[in-house]
């Protein structure tokens, strides 16, 4: 990267003593501003501290002598150094007298937009958010001296406080050949934003600190003629935007909705819901979290989206190390709302889910499932229960041929299943080569797995357990996704790396080529559909038992399915979160 700051011209305008002590200082280089407030000691501000320049308060005449090396201070109390980036913002008392001064480095960095340089070549309009001092109109002045130089577009900056291209009517060399207007006063902003549009035909408007509702609406005015915008706003996300009425439009703006029952009923929702108004002024936008951190939303409107329905968003987060060479990650939320590491999305997946509707914790409820083993009345579970106390197993279990696992546990497991299917058990455990042992013995038992309806209303299995301190594991229906990951918890493992191609196995295990194709289909639809669009998808006509292997397939990705219409053309549909 190239900084140039003219550094100098700023220090020229301070009182003589506090001038000699910055030119001399160590961290000069790193200076932010300089605060000059009458009666006060002057302040030197670093980015990481803060130090007096002098023991001596600051006077009147200090603060008036700085005033006549500067411009003028216009209506939104800022005035600059011709030829500069500097800055020098005025505090005035009730009467209107100046009795406090920022004055702020301005500094151009060359390079400094190399973490989303692909972003602005597409052409789509681009917000930059952050908080301040974080760098946000140095990477647009950057922003509009590639656009202009490097990509050979019209370039048109509007420039309220001169703070982009500099003081003066001769534009700072920074912003190459881009072409700068000047804003008389703040609240004419918008008017100049229009007036750049239709007299001098640019291709890309920069704009800096959109903070009322007239510059949001220009905004969108200008978007909607095709004109690319590039601009900074008040927010340091995007959640900001959303909840301040002001600017919401540059989101796209942000209505209530009244949903029929039907639909309220299918999502899951109250009736009236929040629900983005139009599409965004800007389709990119970027959250500058610090320097050398940016947060990217390629997608303004999907972000909205999933915000206003309780879903966290997707975005990439992009940072650049010391030697300029630049990181690229993203946040994996799609599923359950809490972010992790970009990896398989079975990493992002809680180990529990509650019982009352996904809606109300923002978790995913699969879909229940009928067990395949029919066991039903109070006497034959006591049967059994008597049957399992009594019952000698013939293998062998001997300490010695116990391991001890990762955690601390003996290998293999003894699980006594007790409402779920012994068949899909022992698949599942071949599959996923699990170190676990099925027993018919619950005294020899390390873990009992189990269906939850056949639990929760069955106290005695409940006392045996207690007495025999063996722990119970309920699932909730007997399918391959709900035994896999019963499993998965009793053995306290979790392998994100293989678990989704090992799991598709298993629906795959022994299937037929029609079984293979129509779970091919619905999981192309999850994956490249209903996840990452939020859209419903309805698959093709497939018989009864094609169907639930699909219905399995859907549940193992978190997600609601029904089938629909009268055989032979009964099919699935698949909805999003």
């Amino acid at each position: 990267m190239t900084i140039t700051d003219d550094l100098q011209k700023l220090l020229d305008i301070l009182p003589q003593d506090l001038r000699q002590v910055l030119e001399s200082h160590p961290k000069r280089d790193s200076l932010v501003e300089v605060v000059l407030d009458l009666g006060r000691r002057p302040e030197a501000r670093f980015p990481n501290q803060a130090e007096y320049l002098s023991e001596a308060p600051v006077t009147q005449e200090q603060i008036d002598d700085c005033i006549q090396r500067v411009g003028t201070f216009g209506g939104d109390n800022r005035a600059g150094i011709e030829q500069t980036l500097h800055r020098i913002s005025a505090i005035r008392n009730r009467t209107g007298k100046i009795i406090g001064l920022t004055c702020r480095v301005g500094r151009a960095i060359f390079g400094t937009i190399g973490m989303i340089r692909d972003l602005v070549e597409t052409g789509k309009s681009i917000l930059m958010l952050g908080r301040p001092g974080v760098g946000k109109t140095t990477a647009l002045r950057e922003i509009a001296r590639v656009l202009a130089d490097d990509l050979n577009k019209r370039v048109v900056i509007i420039d309220t406080s001169n703070e982009i291209a500099g003081d003066g009517d001769v534009a700072h060399p920074a912003i190459g050949r881009a072409r700068r207007m000047q804003v008389a006063h703040p609240n004419q902003q918008h008017q100049v934003m229009i007036e750049a549009v239709e007299n001098h035909m640019p291709e890309v408007i920069v704009i800096d600190e959109i903070g009322t509702e007239l510059e949001a609406l220009a905004a969108r005015t200008i978007a909607e003629r095709g004109v690319q915008l590039v601009g900074t706003a008040h927010g340091n996300q995007i959640e900001n935007l959303i909840k301040n009425p002001t600017l919401a439009d540059l989101v796209g703006g942000i209505q209530a909705v009244t949903l029929g029952d039907d639909e309220a009923r299918r999502r899951g929702s109250q009736k009236t819901v929040l629900e983005r108004k139009a599409p965004p002024t800007f389709e990119i936008a970027v959250e500058m979290l610090e320097r050398q951190r940016w947060t990217v939303h390629e997608s303004v409107a999907d972000t909205v989206d999933s915000l206003l329905r309780g879903r966290q968003p997707t975005p990439q987060t992009r940072t650049v190390d010391d030697q300029g060479k630049i990181g690229v990650t993203r946040q994996l939320a799609v599923v359950n709302g809490r972010g992790s590491q970009l990896g398989t999305v079975e990493d992002s997946f809680p180990p529990a889910r509650p019982s009352n509707g996904w809606r109300s914790s923002g978790q995913m409820v699969a879909l229940p499932q009928l067990p395949v083993e029919r066991l039903t009345g109070r006497s034959e579970f006591d049967r059994l229960l008597d049957e399992s106390f009594n019952y000698s197993e013939s293998i062998d279990l001997d300490a010695a041929t116990r391991q001890p696992g990762p955690n601390g546990e003996d290998l293999p497991l003894h699980v006594y299943p007790y409402g779920v299917s012994r068949h899909q058990l022992e698949q599942v455990i071949s599959v996923l080569t699990l170190p676990v042992v099925l027993t018919k013995d619950i005294d020899s038992a390390d873990a009992i797995l189990a269906l939850r309806s056949h639990v929760k209303n069955h106290a005695k299995l409940r006392q045996m357990a207690k007495a025999r301190h063996v722990p119970i594991h309920m699932i909730k229906s007997s399918t391959i996704p709900q035994i896999t990951r019963g499993l998965r918890r009793l053995l306290n493992i979790d392998d994100p790396e293989m678990a989704d191609d090992l799991e598709l196995q298993l629906f795959l295990h022994n299937g037929s080529d029609d079984e293979m194709d129509a779970l091919e289909e619905a999981r192309l639809a999850v994956e490249q559909i209903v996840i990452p669009k939020g859209q419903p998808v309805e698959l093709l006509p497939r018989s009864p038992q094609v169907r639930k292997m699909q219905h399995e397939l859907v549940e193992h990705y978190r997600l609601k399915s029904h089938s629909f219409g009268e055989e032979p053309n009964r099919r699935l549909r698949i909805y999003p979160a």
